[in-house]
């Protein structure tokens, strides 16, 4: 029974981090939405492989998960500045 509350708190965190970021109601698309949920997601494997140190699957899900961010991250870069500083900040990123 665990598995299924999990399963609901994921969804409710992610609509959370949708509406935070979003342009719009339902806007997924957007890169701001993108990076936070992606920062999201490496917020729980890093968990995961601080607890499971020898899950190389896991760790190498993470460096692709990692590379997908600084993909978007530059090209929202590149796009807008101002609002890739604002992301960088409300994100708590270094750069």
């Amino acid at each position: 029974m665990a598995k299924v509350a999990d399963g609901k708190k994921v969804v409710n965190d992610k609509q959370k981090i949708i509406d935070k970021f979003g342009q719009k109601k339902g806007d997924t698309g957007s890169p701001e939405v993108q990076v936070a949920l992606l920062s999201h997601k490496i917020e729980k494997l890093t968990e995961h492989l601080n607890i499971n140190k020898k899950d190389n699957h896991s760790r190498r899900g993470l460096l692709k998960v990692i590379a997908k961010r600084r993909r978007i991250l530059n090209y929202l870069q590149l796009l807008d500045e101002k609002r890739y500083k604002k992301l960088i900040k409300e994100i708590k990123l270094k750069k």
